[in-house]
């Protein structure tokens, strides 16, 4: 959770963001979560109720705090595509939990933030084809299973082939990365990945889940992308987005590295080239 205080105050620092650039959500409401996830598992959340198996699935326990929490990273993404709307761009501090599926929460996942605000996007007619961009190394197996068969949401996850979740969903869009990816064959598979799904999706918004869990320091990650590569990876998705003309919300997702100062600076590299690319 550190890296949730860090990052905010890492770009102020730098002179990224200033102050007034950032808001602090409020909490989504329970129907705003059910239009994505089970009724009975949004109230079980809420009642704190859920079963033992599922809380272990989670691998959280369970207090009013962490559920406060976590409808305060929905309605951040929520707020953050209107923000999107308005100004091409727009990111959450924290979110990219797209372990949660319809009836369950995985891997710290309790609710998928990106999952709920593309349906709430689609429910109140606001936009027609969304797009949702995973690019954290593990694969967004409760974002693919939210979606799958829709015909509103398009899911593209580029993630590490051998890695959590072991057991994968069906995105609309699977590429999966062998151990080892190095910068280069990540980027020209991103680059004609990204260019094919534009062209079939032509979405009117864009999500994208940006973990940092795909550097070549990361703990859990088994890729091979430097610094370097994974500013590089920022830079082709939001070059991509803005030279179609669609908004883009952008949620932190994963990252394991041993040393929290690279975790941090490559969560504010992406908040980064989003200021550069659309200054």
């Amino acid at each position: 959770m550190e890296k949730y205080e860090l990052i905010p105050a890492q770009l102020i620092h730098r002179g990224t963001v200033q102050p007034t650039d950032l808001f602090a959500p409020g909490l989504a409401a329970f129907e705003t979560i059910a239009l994505a996830h089970a009724p009975h598992y949004c109230r079980q959340l809420l009642n704190l109720s859920l079963s033992l198996a599922m809380v272990r699935r989670i691998g959280f326990p369970m207090s009013a705090e962490l559920v406060e929490r976590e409808l305060r990273i929905v309605q951040g993404t929520i707020d953050g595509c209107v923000f999107a709307m308005e100004h091409g761009v727009a990111f959450n501090v924290a979110g990219g939990t797209h372990h949660a599926g319809y009836d369950w929460g995985e891997g710290f996942c309790l609710l998928n933030d990106q999952g709920v605000a593309a349906a709430w996007l689609t429910s109140q007619g606001i936009c027609q084809r969304v797009l949702i961009v995973d690019l954290d190394v593990h694969q967004g197996n409760g974002t693919a299973q939210l979606f799958d068969g829709n015909p509103h949401v398009f899911t593209f996850s580029m993630h590490g082939e051998r890695n959590f979740p072991f057991r994968k969903e069906r995105s609309d869009l699977d590429i999966g990365l062998p151990d080892g990816t190095d910068d280069d064959t990540y980027l020209a598979l991103l680059t004609h990945h990204l260019a094919t799904v534009f062209e079939e999706v032509k979405p009117d918004f864009v999500f994208y889940q940006a973990g940092v869990d795909i550097l070549e320091t990361d703990k859990l990650g088994k890729l091979a992308l430097s610094k370097s590569g994974c500013r590089k990876r920022d830079a082709l998705v939001f070059q991509r987005c803005k030279s179609m003309g669609v908004p883009v919300q952008v949620s932190m997702g994963g990252g394991y590295s041993p040393q929290i100062r690279d975790i941090v600076d490559a969560h504010c590299q992406t908040f980064e080239e989003a200021a550069r690319i659309y200054d």
